[in-house]
């Protein structure tokens, strides 16, 4: 029964680490490897604390360069954007449409585009994400410079992911002034991507079916009873 046991628990780790949230990978997040996931549902960066007099930041070419997330849920909702606020406050622009992320692992979106006036200036890309157990949260702090990054280290898709352009009402209303929600234009799929971009986003092969949360309630049942 002991081996038994032992194969339960180490595949209940397993599914454990794999409904893990989602982490920032690129631009590098407030957190660096430190990402308190308890934190996470807290806007607007989880458990980074936006303060551009104090924060390290890296360059974010503003006629492209890289978004990428690692997500440990089935399937989640993304919302890119930014702001000039010093403290993330409100002021949101949204850089790149919403898009629908279909199984767990990589994904890289290589041409998200900002602001050409905020060339020069340094601010916070925030990602929001609409998982199933909720609003999540990262930030990344930025210098807004001008041209674009046609080699991003590390943007890459996991073989198992996929993407799409979706809506969602509550992503739509984190864009804009805290209290004007919504109040910034979204950008539309032909304006914000590049033929590359989009074709990035729509790759990447058959995504994690979500009957797979099934599946983990059923090894959870059944370690409950070996156990």
């Amino acid at each position: 029964m002991a081996p038994i046991r032992s194969l339960v628990a180490a595949t209940l780790l397993f599914l454990s680490a794999a409904n893990a949230h989602f982490e920032l990978n690129q631009p590098p997040s407030l957190e660096g490897d430190k990402m308190n996931e308890d934190l996470e549902a807290t806007g607007p960066c989880g458990g980074g604390v936006a303060d551009l007099s104090k924060n390290t930041a890296t360059d974010f070419h503003v006629d492209g360069d890289a978004v990428g997330v690692l997500l440990g849920h089935p399937q989640a909702k993304f919302l890119i954007r930014a702001t000039l606020d010093t403290k993330a406050a409100g002021n949101w622009t949204q850089l790149y449409p919403i898009f629908l992320q279909s199984g767990r692992g990589n994904f890289c979106e290589p041409a998200v585009t900002a602001p050409k006036e905020w060339v020069g200036k340094k601010g916070i890309i925030g990602i929001a994400c609409a998982a199933p157990d909720g609003m999540l949260f990262q930030c990344a702090a930025v210098n807004f410079v001008s041209g674009s990054n046609t080699s991003p280290q590390s943007c890459t898709n996991g073989s198992s992911v996929s993407a799409s352009f979706d809506t969602d009402p509550s992503l739509t209303a984190l864009v804009g002034d805290a209290s004007t929600p919504g109040s910034s234009t979204a950008p539309s799929p032909s304006e914000s991507t590049s033929g590359n971009a989009a074709a990035s986003l729509l790759a990447g092969g058959s995504g994690m079916p979500v009957g797979s949360m099934a599946v983990t309630a059923a090894m959870l049942l059944l370690g409950a009873a070996l156990f």
